[in-house]
């Protein structure tokens, strides 16, 4: 391999997004990807606003596709990784959506130098973006760069065969790591469904021999939220022992799995704390009603973490931990908490009484084992999955130096 000053620019455009005016807003349409939905690889929806179908007529340099490679032209300073200007991730969901301002998009031009895969891979190491996030400019808790700035990234040149040949190795990796995530959403959705076949339509096994009784099948008992879960448990930690810190940012609005590479280590815990096994449930707008819900699956067993205190800690009392996190999971549940909210338009919150006024139908000991041997084999499967795909993404990120540098070769 040869390196030469070959530029970023020399063979791509770097394209700022549209500064849409959120007047145009609507509840349903077409995504619009702001700098907050580009994560590191990824990009999601949480908190995704939408434009109606007419914006389809806007330039199709918005719109952005299936395997276009995104960068973030604002963010935070290098001091703080998981925000930080200049992250890149790869499209990688089939729904057309628009890009936002200061979301930037990178369109090759030249493929026979410079291959798109390989591109975003290169973006993709520590030391460029360290040295991106370096030389941006702004305030000190916002930085920017200019899509120049990103055009002037110095590239190795080297041929667009061997390039492809970097890019698809480290890419088997990726597709893995996609085909398990998709199988952890397969496997929770096959959970979610037989909660609320049995607990909420109540077609549990027997069920047509049962007489339905004040709302609930007999011999059931109705309880209260508040004396079916613990809420909020007492979790002793020892003082100034170096713990694992969960932000709210990690938590996924739609799936039990959290963002573990926004996890930090602290010594001085927050009030929040928790065990393997409890749900986290956001109680601040926007956060509840988008969804922000996790189950703990990220803790050795006796481990302690702590998180942000805008998390309420459910634990099973009367039911399994998974049903706790599935109860959680229900928009019934959401919905009693988000009419509880109190506070100053933007930062309301929810009131723990809420939990004393949701009811929770708690099945018979012989139903709840049913449930929990089908449930916890699930849950068990997507344990499995993660540590895979935690396993495949740390193998890939020791490769992708080595592969860059030339000191494995292909």
């Amino acid at each position: 391999m040869t390196e030469q000053a070959l530029q970023l620019g020399d063979c791509a455009k770097v394209i700022s997004g549209y500064a849409f005016k959120s007047k145009d807003f609507v509840d349903e349409g077409i995504p619009v990807l702001k700098i907050a939905n580009i994560k590191h690889e990824h990009v999601v929806f949480d908190g995704v606003q939408y434009l109606p179908p007419d914006f389809l007529n806007i330039d199709d340099k918005f719109k952005v596709k299936f395997g276009d490679v995104m960068i973030c032209l604002t963010g935070s300073h290098i001091s703080q990784p998981n925000s930080v200007v200049g992250r890149v991730a790869m499209y990688r969901h089939e729904r057309l959506a628009l890009l936002n301002q200061r979301a930037g998009r990178i369109v090759v031009n030249d493929t026979e130098r410079l291959d798109k895969d390989f591109l975003y891979y290169f973006l993709r190491q520590e030391r460029v973006m360290h040295d991106l996030a370096l030389n941006a400019g702004g305030a000190a808790n916002q930085a920017n760069i200019s899509p120049k700035d990103v055009e002037r990234i110095e590239l190795p040149d080297i041929d667009v065969l061997t390039q492809k040949s970097i890019s698809s190795t480290l890419k088997a990796y990726d597709d893995l790591i996609e085909n398990n995530k998709r199988r952890i959403e397969l496997l929770e959705e096959s959970a979610r469904q037989l909660y609320k076949e049995w607990f909420v339509r109540f077609r549990f096994p027997g069920h047509e021999h049962v007489k339905i009784i004040d709302s609930v099948p007999e011999g059931w008992e109705r309880c209260v939220a508040s004396e079916a879960l613990f809420i909020n448990p007492k979790t002793p930690i020892e003082k100034d022992k170096e713990i694992t810190y969960v932000p709210m940012a990690s938590l996924s609005e739609s799936q039990m799995t959290v963002d573990v590479s926004m996890f930090e280590k602290r010594t001085k815990h927050t009030t929040v704390k928790f065990a393997a096994g409890d749900t986290l449930f956001a109680r601040i707008t926007p956060c509840l009603e988008n969804g922000k819900t996790a189950f703990v699956n990220f803790l050795n067993e006796n481990e302690v973490a702590c998180g942000s205190t805008e998390f309420i800690v459910l634990r099973g009392s009367k039911v399994s931990n998974q049903f706790a996190y599935l109860l959680a999971r229900e928009e019934s549940f959401r919905g009693n908490a988000i009419k509880s909210m109190i506070g100053s338009s933007g930062r309301q919150r929810v009131q723990p009484s809420c939990f004393d006024k949701y009811v929770v139908p708690v099945p018979p000991a012989s139903i709840q084992e049913q449930f929990d041997e089908v449930v916890v084999g699930v849950f068990e499967q997507i344990n499995i999955l993660l540590k895979q795909t935690q396993q495949l993404a740390t193998a890939r990120d020791l490769l992708l130096p080595k592969l860059m540098s030339g000191e494995i070769a292909v």
